[in-house]
């Protein structure tokens, strides 16, 4: 009976950790029919859209073993790799140099935009995530500022297909076709009609070695320190201050990085809108696969890349089926992009309310027992 009970609480407890990617599994699992896509379709799609997330999902992990929850301040690192090739846009630098030259300059950018955001985070600890909620909102204010009245009047713009009509000012949108796939094509192989972009899924795969590597060095201790208990942490002689700061600063700039892979994929930028959506979906892909406020992984990453993507692509193709109405498959998607945080938020604050309410319980237990004797 014992053995039984125990069991039934494991497989409970399984399927309480990761009832949203069931959730996603089975969403995807009554889609693939309806939807008509064949195999070799939605493999290629998977694959181009792994290539082109998984490295802006991976900067999300650095604040979360920092204790810092999901870094809707990413957006900020986004910000610096859009004003990067903006630059190589106008330089006409293309091809891979005009990549790792816009990688290159976003590094500073975000670097400082980072530094900047970890600093207010510091100042509202325990309010973290719609702290960086906000900032990103204003930063997009002063990124607007910048590219829609100082690019072309202040900072030089010498090309007129990327200026607005009035002389300053960047264009709703800058043509990046001949950057479009540059890294994703260099190294290529086809696998049974599904396109592999080697060279971009071995530098995802190097970050994760190296982000492998570093939570075993001293600083990704301290940040795992910091994220079990900063008292602790600040006893130990940690300083738990300037290593979330640092945190903040390496998950922007991995951001910026990553996004610059994101657009070269895409071939085009949505001047003042490709940064806007994108943390909220990145994190609510990291969350589709498993991952809590407090614990992420990298197979969280890649798990819900593939599930999050994947219903995505099927989303408007079977909501067009069930209902004959297109509209209705892409409100879905958007709708469930919001709704998975919202849940998974829900469910990381209830089990939070639930360990804390058991811890006392124990407590007063221990009490009683002590009054006891």
């Amino acid at each position: 009976m014992n053995k039984n009970n125990s069991s039934a609480k494991k497989v409970l407890g399984f399927l309480g950790n990761n009832a949203v990617p069931i959730m996603f599994i089975i969403i995807i699992a009554f889609c693939i029919p309806i939807s008509g896509f064949s195999s070799t379709f939605l493999l290629n799609e998977i694959m181009t859209r792994l290539s082109r997330n998984a490295f802006l999902i991976l900067s999300l992990l650095i604040p979360i073993m920092a204790g810092m929850g999901l870094n809707f301040g990413m957006t900020l690192g986004a910000m610096a790799a859009e004003i990067a090739l903006i630059f190589t846009s106008d330089w006409q630098i293309w091809g891979i140099p005009g990549i790792v030259l816009a990688m290159i300059m976003s590094i500073p950018i975000s670097a400082l935009l980072g530094l900047v955001c970890g600093r207010i985070l510091n100042a509202a600890k325990g309010r973290e995530m719609i702290t960086s909620y906000i900032i990103s909102f204003f930063m997009n204010g002063m990124y607007q500022l910048v590219v829609l009245y100082m690019m072309g009047s202040i900072i030089p713009i010498a090309h007129t297909n990327i200026k607005l009509p009035r002389g300053y000012g960047v264009r709703a949108s800058v043509d990046l076709t001949r950057i479009r796939k540059s890294l994703d094509n260099v190294i290529s192989i086809n696998v049974a009609g599904v396109k592999v972009p080697v060279l971009t899924l071995v530098i995802i795969v190097a970050m994760c070695l190296v982000i492998v590597w570093f939570r075993r060095t001293k600083l990704g201790q301290d940040m795992r320190a910091v994220g079990q208990d900063m008292e602790v942490a600040r006893a130990a002689g940690i300083d738990v201050e300037g290593t979330r700061v640092i945190s903040i600063v390496i998950s922007t700039v991995l951001a910026g990085i990553g996004m610059v892979i994101y657009l070269q994929n895409m071939g085009d930028m949505a001047t003042y809108s490709s940064h806007s959506q994108i943390g909220m979906f990145c994190i609510a892909a990291l969350l589709v696969g498993g991952a809590s406020v407090d614990r992420a992984s990298i197979g969280n990453v890649f798990l819900g890349v593939i599930l999050f993507h994947t219903m995505f692509i099927l989303a408007p193709s079977a909501g067009a089926k069930i209902t004959g109405n297109e509209v209705i498959g892409e409100y879905f998607r958007v709708f469930v992009s919001y709704g998975v945080i919202t849940v998974a938020l829900v469910m990381y604050e209830t089990k939070k309310r639930r360990a804390k309410a058991s811890m006392g319980a124990q407590l007063e237990a221990a009490q009683r027992e002590e009054e006891k004797r």
